[in-house]
């Protein structure tokens, strides 16, 4: 065994391209790439070989079972599915070295290929082959022409680099796959130890993870919850959003929402520091039993109160974001929650998206009383009008005291 290839012994050459063939399908599927939307990643490749090469026509494929399947070319007419049995990449992921083919209409692998036999047909085609993470060829990027053209060792060299590109953006596709199904695991399921409760919430990043979060959990005598917001986007983002929700859940075992916050903050200091980055964060303990919540809004700012009779009170920030410097501490309050009542947390994505200053917090506040204020709809419903409008990842935590039930 060498790598992700086993050797297997006592198979006939068509056993043993069959087993090939079925361990290459499974690195493209794994991949996750087939019939997904265009991607301005892939397009730059592909305009790049344009211009370094000098050919209208490039292509990214990927040969999928009985089919080749167009993920970026500067050709947006021709189509983006071809039969396998016609498409010239199947034979270029058949070898290492690139695939050139300058007289098509006399080879016989082509001469009878429709995309040839026309009086217009191709005349001339480059195809480098495209490893998946495993090294097995799961596709092509090539290059193609209606005339004869030369294509001499230079050329095939900047081919060869464009497919290790393209190789490269696959596994950092696939990480952020992976990255994004672990923050999605991160995130709290139905809130179970709460009778006379109900919680919901949602995390929606611009891009693939996160830098928010959100989040609730049982402590003593209640639930905690927790929004929080790491500066920047991507990947370094949501790395210290999973390292805040980790250290702010190990700091429930302290009494006093302060004392957990300050843990937090004296334990993250050094890794904010270093990253040269901040959290801004509301976390609060809900008593079951009584309804009080005692929270600590460190420099977040954004978290709404709607009572039953109609009132709001906003819960301003009780002092700076986690990562500003040292000696900071913040001031713990309490508010209670009485039947009826429903608290609101989102992210600044969420202002963005209604124009980025606090009179947007207006705009949540109508939406969850114009719902029939189960914390689920509230929250579907401002992200709903929310759309594709915030430029920012976007958070929305719902939590609900259920009306008294009448005798």
């Amino acid at each position: 065994m060498t790598g992700n290839s086993v050797e297997v012994t006592g198979l006939t050459e068509a056993e043993r391209r069959a087993v090939a063939e079925l361990s290459r399908q499974r690195s493209l599927d794994e991949l996750g790439i087939l019939d997904t939307a265009c991607s301005e990643r892939f397009d730059r490749i592909a305009r790049t070989a344009q211009q370094l090469l000098g050919f209208e026509t490039v292509i990214i494929n990927f040969v999928d079972h009985d089919r080749q399947w167009t993920k970026a070319s500067t050709r947006p007419d021709l189509p983006r599915v071809t039969p396998r049995d016609e498409s010239f990449c199947h034979f270029a992921i058949q070898q290492r070295a690139p695939l050139i083919v300058h007289e098509p209409e006399t080879d016989p692998r082509f001469r009878g290929n429709p995309f040839v036999a026309r009086e217009d047909g191709i005349r001339f085609y480059a195809g480098q082959s495209i490893q998946g993470p495993s090294g097995e060829r799961v596709g092509a990027i090539c290059v193609a022409d209606y005339g004869r053209r030369e294509f001499g060792p230079e050329q095939q060299a900047i081919l060869r680099d464009l497919a290790v590109w393209v190789e490269e953006e696959l596994a950092l596709a696939r990480e952020l796959t992976d990255s994004a199904r672990v923050q999605s695991g991160l995130l709290p399921q139905s809130l179970v130890t709460m009778p006379g409760y109900e919680a919901s919430g949602v995390c929606l990043p611009i891009r693939t993870v996160s830098g928010d979060f959100f989040d609730w959990y049982p402590v003593r005598g209640g639930a905690a919850f927790t929004l929080a917001d790491a500066m920047g986007k991507g990947i370094p983002a949501a790395l210290m959003a999973a390292t805040v929700r980790a250290t702010m859940r190990a700091g429930s075992r302290f009494d006093g929402v302060a004392s957990a916050v300050e843990a937090a903050a004296e334990t993250l200091d050094a890794d904010l520091e270093n990253s040269r980055t901040f959290v801004t964060l509301f976390h609060g303990h809900l008593e079951e039993d009584t309804g009080v919540l005692r929270y600590i809004d460190a420099g977040h700012g954004l978290t709404l109160l709607l009572h039953g009779d109609g009132s709001t009170e906003r819960l301003a920030s009780t002092g700076l974001p986690l990562g500003v410097g040292w000696d900071v501490t913040w001031e713990e309050r309490e508010v209670a929650m009485r039947h009826g009542d429903l608290l609101i947390s989102v992210s600044d994505g969420v202002l963005d998206a209604f124009g980025g200053t606090l009179d947007a917090l207006g705009q949540v506040e109508r939406i969850a009383r114009e719902c029939s204020g189960a914390a689920e709809a509230v929250v579907a419903a401002i992200t709903e009008e929310v759309g594709s409008r915030a430029p920012d990842d976007v958070t929305v935590l719902a939590v609900r005291r259920l009306p008294a039930l009448r005798a």
